[in-house]
């Protein structure tokens, strides 16, 4: 079974996000990597995936603890829902403001990993001036970041963390931080 884990982005939620999230371009609306300086490699389009339910996490990062590390192996595509994305909608000052955030250790963890992709259903693994050290971080360590995806309780069907394949197209744009792209889960 196939699983659109991408937003789909209305005028509304365009005219929102430009409103509130003060993007510099459309790179970074919706569904997207931040590429940061780099170049996102053809080979991270199919990835052996696993996403991990940390909703229950409220109040404080999201730490190492709170998933099944041994489950994330090098190359993959690791994603966290967090059910923030039905909490607070796409394109508002809170969605912006208020998203739950993954531990700085806990990213590093992941890049120390190898993994290849690191994707979350709010705007940002880190936010506030940390946004931008993150994604750089990640993509200094050939990991990308892939903001606002949707649907992945779908995948994990009432489980903690469920395996599956993840499929990414980003458009090909050049010179631009943020890249939007299509992300369909194989289940």
């Amino acid at each position: 079974m196939l699983i659109d884990l991408s937003l789909e982005v209305t005028k509304k939620y365009m005219d929102l996000a430009m409103k509130f999230g003060k993007m510099e371009h459309l790179g970074h609306l919706g569904t997207h990597f931040d590429v940061m300086n780099k170049k996102f490699p053809l080979e991270y389009t199919n990835r052996d995936a696993i996403v991990f339910d940390v909703s229950s996490v409220k109040d404080r990062d999201i730490e190492i603890p709170d998933i099944d590390i041994t489950k994330v192996k090098e190359n993959m595509f690791v994603a966290f829902y967090t059910g923030f994305i039905y909490e607070a909608e796409y394109g508002t000052e809170k969605y912006f403001k208020e998203p739950r955030e993954l531990s700085k250790e806990l990213i590093k963890e992941l890049v120390k990993r190898g993994v290849s992709i690191i994707a979350i259903d709010c705007c940002g693994v880190r936010r506030g001036k940390e946004h931008d050290w993150a994604d750089q971080y990640c993509a200094d360590s050939n990991a990308f970041v892939i903001e606002n995806l949707y649907n992945l309780e779908k995948v994990l069907n009432g489980k903690k963390s469920e395996e599956f394949k993840a499929n990414t197209y980003p458009v090909n744009f050049t010179e631009l931080t943020g890249l939007p792209c299509r992300v369909i889960a194989e289940v």
